[in-house]
């Protein structure tokens, strides 16, 4: 079973956070995942993180549609920070326009994370394919 150590999943939707959390356990040991319903506390935790020097989310599965700090605004703060390491950002999003789709292209393009977009509901076949890559 592959091994990630730590996951933020940014969404204020219960049933996309049970349902991502529940694939994941069954396909992956996760010895640690976070909730945020919404992107501000998330940024704050992973500035937090870089601050204290300490470990970072390997995987972060990311709502585009949020109160209070939405998922663009949450990756624009992001790909400012001093982060080294690759993380795989994962947008889950039910918005099926192709702004969006361009906006993440967008974003990959600006950073040396991994960016990918995803349509809700999440599949475990594609939950599978995000923890391979992850996986330590």
């Amino acid at each position: 079973m592959k091994k990630i150590n730590s996951i933020f999943i940014v969404d204020d939707d219960p049933i996309t956070v049970y349902g991502i959390k529940k694939i994941l356990t069954s396909v992956a040991q996760c010895n640690t995942i976070f909730e945020f319903k919404n992107g501000q506390v998330a940024i704050d935790q992973i500035r937090k993180l870089v601050l204290e020097n300490s470990e970072l989310p390997e995987l972060i599965f990311l709502d585009i549609n949020m109160p209070i700090m939405d998922g663009w605004e949450f990756l624009e703060d992001f790909i400012k920070l001093p982060i080294k390491e690759s993380i795989n950002i994962n947008i889950v999003t039910s918005s099926i326009d192709q702004y969006d789709k361009d906006r993440a292209e967008d974003f990959k393009s600006l950073t040396h994370h991994c960016i990918q977009f995803n349509s809700k509901p999440i599949k475990r076949s594609e939950i599978e394919e995000i923890t391979e890559i992850v996986s330590v």
